[in-house]
């Protein structure tokens, strides 16, 4: 096993831009109250498809940790969907170029599997209600007689479907361009 997961001060500057990038979308997502969007992980994937599965999932980790101190302690469970996210993403992007093909089909994987980790969290730890939008859907689907896991999935499949493969979609375009630049080319050499 390797003894760092950052092998120079440049992938440690990447990663912690990635936990910033994670905070700040997701903080402007939610104050323009974009519907099925939530750009969260947008900074772990990113890191996941350049520094590899530890250091995302070190980014995502973190992310939670960081954002439940500072905003919303209800971030903080939510920890293990993000290193999960790392984890799925930086395994593919090993063994694959990281393209919008790539892009696509991880996105829909993380689609299905974030809202399957998300879920129990979501109702075994807050009774289903996280204080975001989904709680609207989740209200109405458990009144109309839903199960709590049904009717806490329902609305976090439906956004992910979204959100995952746009977030995956944007990565692949920055990727693309970033590659050919001088700080990410001593990145990719040194990480």
């Amino acid at each position: 096993m390797e003894k760092s997961v950052f092998k120079s001060t440049n992938a440690m500057v990447l990663a912690s831009f990635g936990i910033v990038l994670n905070i700040v979308a997701g903080m402007v997502v939610d104050l323009l109250s974009i519907p099925l969007l939530f750009l969260d992980t947008i900074g772990t994937i990113l890191v996941s498809v350049i520094l590899g599965p530890w250091a995302g999932a070190m980014t995502g980790g973190l992310t939670n940790v960081i954002s439940g101190v500072l905003t919303n302690p209800k971030n903080i469970p939510f920890a293990l969907v993000n290193i999960v996210i790392a984890l799925i993403v930086g395994f593919i992007a090993k063994s694959n170029k990281f393209n919008y093909k790539i892009a696509v089909i991880t996105g829909l994987i993380l689609s299905v599997v974030a809202p399957l980790i998300g879920t129990p969290i979501a109702v075994y730890v807050y009774g289903g209600l996280t204080g975001d939008a989904n709680d609207i859907i989740f209200t109405w689907l458990l009144t109309s007689g839903q199960r709590i896991f049904t009717a806490a999935f329902i609305p976090r499949i439906t956004g992910n479907f979204i959100d995952k493969i746009i977030s995956c979609l944007v990565v692949a375009f920055l990727v693309q361009r970033l590659e050919k630049t001088p700080f990410m080319k001593k990145v990719f050499n040194n990480a």
